[in-house]
C-alpha cells in the first residue's frame, strides 16, 4: 500500500497486475530463473512498444500522464477487462481536482416505507457497504444486516458471516474489488480511509486481496448462503440505486424449495409496521453497533 499513500496508484496498480499475468498467459516463454511473479517490467513494455525506461518511469510514478494509446497498450498487455481498462484509463493524468464535500448519507422517508412493505429480504446500503436501513426479513436473513453494521468488516471478521456464505473465497474477492472501484480517486474520504486502515490492520484475507488492485462492480447476482434456521437458500440479488444510496433485495426463484423456506423464515418474523423499517443509528456509519474487530484465525 507504500504506493497507494504516496499517491503513485498508477504505478501501484501496473505492478500489482502484472505480477498476476504469467510469461505463457503473455504467450513468452517461461524461463528458469524467474525471480519476480508474473512478467517482467522490461517484458510489459517489450510486449506494449513501449521503452523499458519509459515503463519504468510509469510504475515509478516519475510520469503520471500517459497518453490514452499506451494505457490501451499496457491493458492488452495486462489482459485487462473492460471493468479494469476503465479503471486504468482513470488513473492517468491526476488531474488538480477540489475537495469534495460529500453529503451524508441519507434514507429517503419513502425508502423506509418500501422497505416495511416488502415481504423479502431488503436494506439500504452507503458507498461503502454500511448498512443505513433494513426490514426485518433482511434482519431474519442475517443479523449482520441490522443497520449500523458494515457488511464488507462483518464478511472479513465475523465468523458466523464467514459460515452463512457458501462461497465464501468468493464474496470477499467480490466485495473487496468492488471497494475499490467505488473508491476510484475518492482516495480522501474519511469513511473510506477509515474502513480499509481498519481492515488492512485487522484482516490477512483483506490486505491480500487489496494489494491485488482487483476491480470490478458486485450489481445483480446470484448467491447460496447457509441459514441457521431454515438452511440453504439460493438467492438472487439486485442493487438499485436511489438518490445517494443503494436499495439492496434478495429473493428466489418462485416455487423453489429456497421460495419455501423463505416463506416459513416470514412466518417466524414479526412484520414491520409501515414506517417501521429499521434505520441506522445517529453518528457516522458504524459509530455504533460495530462488530469489535476479531483477528482471523
Amino acid at each position: 500500500m507504500k504506493d497507494e499513500e504516496s499517491g503513485n496508484r498508477l504505478g501501484a496498480y501496473l505492478r500489482a497486475r502484472r505480477e498476476l499475468v504469467s510469461p505463457a498467459q503473455a504467450g513468452l516463454p517461461p524461463g528458469g530463473n524467474r525471480r519476480v511473479p508474473g512478467l517482467r517490467r522490461e517484458e510489459v513494455a517489450l510486449l506494449a512498444g513501449i521503452s523499458p525506461d519509459y515503463y519504468l518511469r510509469l510504475e515509478r510514478g516519475r510520469d503520471k500522464n500517459p497518453s490514452p494509446q499506451v494505457l490501451e497498450s499496457l491493458a492488452r498487455v495486462l489482459r485487462l477487462d473492460d471493468i479494469e481498462r476503465t479503471y486504468l484509463l482513470g488513473l492517468s493524468a491526476a488531474r488538480p481536482r477540489a475537495p469534495r464535500r460529500r453529503r451524508p448519507e441519507h434514507v429517503p422517508a419513502r425508502v423506509h416505507e418500501l422497505l416495511a412493505h416488502l415481504q423479502i429480504p431488503a436494506f439500504v446500503e452507503g458507498r461503502a457497504f454500511d448498512v443505513l436501513a433494513a426490514n426485518s426479513m433482511a434482519v431474519a436473513l442475517s443479523p449482520r444486516l441490522t443497520p449500523g453494521q458494515n457488511r464488507l468488516r462483518s464478511l472479513l471478521l465475523d465468523p458466523e458471516e464467514q459460515a452463512f456464505h457458501q462461497d465464501w473465497t468468493k464474496a470477499t474477492a467480490d466485495f473487496v474489488a468492488a471497494l475499490r472501484t467505488t473508491i476510484g480517486d475518492d482516495t480522501d474520504d474519511p469513511r473510506f480511509v477509515e474502513l480499509v486502515g481498519e481492515l488492512a490492520l485487522s484482516s490477512q484475507r483483506f490486505r491480500t486481496l487489496w494489494a491485488r488492485h482487483d476491480v470490478r462492480s458486485l450489481g445483480g447476482g446470484t448467491t447460496t448462503v447457509h441459514h441457521p434456521v431454515v438452511g440453504e437458500l439460493r438467492l438472487h440479488r439486485d442493487k438499485l440505486p436511489v438518490e445517494d444510496v443503494i436499495l439492496v433485495v434478495y429473493y428466489p426463484d418462485r416455487n423453489s424449495d429456497s421460495d419455501e423456506k423463505l416463506r416459513l423464515l416470514a412466518a417466524l418474523t414479526p412484520t414491520d409496521a409501515p414506517g417501521g423499517a429499521e434505520p441506522a443509528p445517529e453518528g457516522p456509519p458504524g459509530a455504533e453497533r460495530r462488530v469489535p474487530p476479531r483477528p482471523e484465525g
